[in-house]
């Protein structure tokens, strides 16, 4: 079975910043539903999956904001012309015949993560997604293809643990050692001070592991 998992929050951001401004003759907003469709027909003609779920976040706080209060502290709120695009995404999405699955306390990336394990050595889950924090996911038996939108076309890029490899120079899970060195500013956390994706590299590669 090849199951096709979307991160549905990064690719219709994605979408909304790769795409100028575009609106329907009543004056809706449509540059973001235009190319999160591009993306996904993009996605399942190039991979013609059995099966597509798309993940969304949830507005309610998840168990990493219970771990660390300042988690996404000071991350701007969604404009309201991609705001107003959500639903009808997520009702296209349905009208597809695709599954829309999300958890309260839990992220859109977890849900990838979840669904991917699931998936046994006979089956191939593709991961899409524009978010790099899901590279930690790439096996054997899981691709991760980050997705982008340039000029309005879509552009993927897949990662397999050989071309992960010879990227970065580690393996899937060391990628979580790269950025607890490095941290992420886009989630506010802090990494180790003076440590870039560069040194953070170069210090696994010959350490291993931050232990």
């Amino acid at each position: 079975m090849k199951l096709l998992v979307v991160d549905g929050n990064s690719l219709i951001n994605r979408a909304f910043y790769g795409i100028k401004l575009l609106t329907a003759k009543d004056g809706h907003y449509t540059n973001a539903i235009f190319g999160f469709f591009n993306m996904l027909f993009s996605l399942t003609d190039s991979i013609q999956p059995d099966g597509v779920a798309v993940a969304f976040d949830l507005k309610a706080p998840t168990f990493r904001h219970q771990m660390y209060d300042a988690y996404k502290a000071g991350r701007k709120g969604m404009p309201p012309e991609l705001h107003e695009q959500v639903q009808p995404v997520k009702d296209l999405i349905l009208a597809l015949g695709y599954h829309i699955i999300s958890l309260e306390g839990y992220e859109a990336d977890d849900i990838l993560g979840t669904l991917s394990a699931g998936c046994t050595e006979n089956d191939h889950c593709y991961i899409a997604t524009g978010d790099r924090d899901s590279l930690q996911l790439v096996r054997d038996n899981v691709t991760v293809l980050l997705t982008a939108t340039k000029g309005g076309q879509t552009v993927l890029t897949h990662y397999t643990p050989q071309s992960l490899y010879e990227e970065y120079g580690v393996s899937p899970l060391q990628m979580i050692e790269l950025k607890a060195l490095q941290g992420d500013s886009s989630d506010n956390i802090p990494g180790v001070s003076g440590i870039g994706p560069q040194t953070a590299g170069d210090l696994i590669k010959m350490c291993g592991s931050v232990e």
